[in-house]
């Protein structure tokens, strides 16, 4: 496939349904997810094992880099009948190698694992004694079989001087609505120290629940429930060409949201689970987090969570966050209880440790991994034939009231606290880096955005559209750049802190990160349903140390 980013708009060239029975909010809006490997055949033909020994089918990943060494991951399939979900396949030596060449003439570091029915015939290698700020390869072996080749780099030492850190960015990847094209770009580029997956990696729906016509079907056909369900979902989508070839290229820091689990999740249950019909909530989010932690390049924090701190220096360190574990329930819109301190987004061991590690970085940047927007969100007096479609996106009611209580707007004592505490602190060069809602954003944050004038930004965020999963324009099946321009400049008008926001593409993220500043250049895809998508330039914001504030920035940086 070919992976070109055409000249941006400036010339930079840069290398409903309405029946009760339609899913609520994002299950209409992010409706779907992954690929199928139900059965040997459910794979595409080169990515079936061989009749005699084992294969490597769903490529190879790293991820969670440090200093001195990084995590490895792979899926080994033993025999044909060893697909995922399927609790078959005998234990398998899985032999794991990193080498400082492609060629793997100079190995570095090297070792054994098992591949076992019980971690679903997953393996991954924490390994440790690299060089820092380093380019290594990495491949598996099984057998007679060997592995793709994978490409990853571990951080700066950490108290080094980095001169500068560049990510790309991603979010939302409903596999039934389009091609992973924007997975393809970022692999391409040779020039990123890792991608920032901010959550909906994949989707829990049954096929079909969204779009009504699919560009390609995933499997299990059904919603997943069961850890059998969660693995299978897993492994089919780890056979799409664009995501493995995103996996062997950079190392990928992930997050989950909460299609990981299913829609709307909180630590209790979720809008998208009837506990009568579909059992247990507590034993699905297990189930859905032991597939996660199989499948993902990620390391498991405490209590088997997400949320965690890496550094890249004396540049930057990256607080991710996990929204989803210990979270109290969304509450109805107009009652009050969003401002409750009895209520939690994060839950208050992990809003202790963000504002710890906050306070005490000495890093010139603090970025935050958010899987759902912080900024506040107000929305006056939209037209009434764009409200509905905002309140499917952003989670609001169709009355229109100001508040998405899926988001840090549903959470608001939460959110108070922690931008007192960076104020009050003067804790600078904060920024949020979010995904969720399929839309991208440049905002000031402000502690508190109803006032006149506003009060001080006490950060910034930028959120990157969705990967495929729709938006405003795939909502309403309209042209793009058409009705989105009177919503947007209506969003606009009515939340002074938004400084752009982008209703219609698709696309991705770059943040590069220098002393200096922190910039966001925003690229967006053709067409998500064409399979060889190109990419090109849209907009770039940044924010400049110390400010706490977004500016645009006239061309992408190279």
């Amino acid at each position: 496939m070919s992976s070109s980013v055409t000249h941006g708009p400036h010339g930079h060239d840069t290398s409903s349904s309405p029946n009760s029975l339609a899913p609520r909010r994002r299950t209409v809006v992010k409706a779907a997810a992954v690929t199928a490997a139900l059965a040997p055949l459910a794979l595409p033909a080169q990515a079936r094992a061989a009749a005699d020994g084992p294969a490597f089918l769903h490529g190879v990943a790293s991820g969670d880099p440090l200093p001195d060494g990084v995590l490895l991951w792979t899926r080994v399939t033993p025999d044909p009948d060893a697909v995922p979900g399927s609790g078959r396949g005998a234990d398998t030596e899985v032999r794991w190698e990193v080498a400082a060449d492609r060629d793997f003439t100079r190995l570095v570091a090297e070792g054994t694992t098992t591949a076992r029915a019980a971690s679903d015939h997953t393996v991954k290698a924490d390994v440790r004694g690299l060089a820092p700020a380093t380019v290594h390869w990495f491949r598996f072996r099984a057998g007679d079989a060997v592995s793709p080749v994978g490409r990853t780099r571990t951080t700066p030492a950490y108290d080094a001087s980095a001169s500068g850190v560049r990510f790309g960015v991603v979010s939302c990847s409903n596999w039934e609505a389009g091609w992973f094209s924007a997975y393809r770009h970022l692999a391409a580029r040779a020039d990123l120290d890792a991608v920032l997956h901010l959550g909906d990696y994949l989707y829990e729906y049954a096929s079909g629940s969204y779009p009504a016509q699919p560009v390609r079907r995933h499997e299990p056909r059904h919603e997943i429930l069961t850890l059998a369900d969660y693995r299978t979902r897993h492994g089919a989508h780890k056979t799409d060409a664009d995501l493995q070839a995103l996996h062997a290229a950079h190392p990928v820091i992930a997050i989950w949201d909460d299609h990981e689990f299913a829609n709307d999740a909180w630590s209790g249950g979720a809008e998208n689970h009837s506990p009568d019909t579909e059992g247990d909530w507590a034993a699905r989010q297990a189930a859905a987090k032991q597939a996660y932690f199989e499948w993902m390049p990620v390391r498991p924090s405490i209590a088997g969570t997400t949320y965690r701190r890496l550094r890249f220096g004396r540049l930057a360190d990256l607080h991710l966050l996990d929204l989803r574990s210990f979270r109290s329930q969304q509450t109805t819109v107009g009652n009050g209880a969003v401002d409750s301190a009895d209520r939690t987004i994060t839950g208050r061991a992990q809003l202790d440790w963000l504002k710890s590690g906050l306070a005490s970085s000495d890093a010139a940047w603090r970025l935050v991994g958010t899987s759902v927007m912080i900024s506040p969100v107000a929305f006056g007096a939209l037209p009434a034939h764009l409200l509905g479609p905002l309140a499917e996106l952003l989670g609001l009611p169709q009355g229109g009231l100001a508040v998405n209580v899926d988001q840090w707007d549903g959470y608001t004592h939460d959110r108070t606290e922690l931008l007192t505490h960076l104020r009050d602190r003067a804790i600078r060069n904060t920024v949020f880096l979010t995904g969720d809602i399929h839309m991208a954003w440049a905002n000031d944050v402000p502690v508190k955005a109803a006032t006149y004038p506003l009060t001080p930004s006490a950060a910034t965020e930028f959120v990157v559209t969705s990967v495929t999963s729709d938006n405003l324009d795939d909502i309403l099946g309209v042209a793009p750049d058409t009705v989105s321009l009177i919503a947007e400049t209506a969003v606009k008008a009515a939340n002074r802190h938004v400084k752009w926001v982008d209703m219609d593409a698709h696309g991705y993220g770059v943040l590069d990160v220098t002393a200096e500043r922190a910039q966001m250049d925003y690229y967006v895809l053709s067409d998500r349903t064409d399979p060889r998508a190109t990419a090109s330039w849209a907009r770039s914001y940044r924010t400049l140390n110390g400010t706490q504030k977004v500016e645009r920035v006239g061309a992408p940086v190279r």
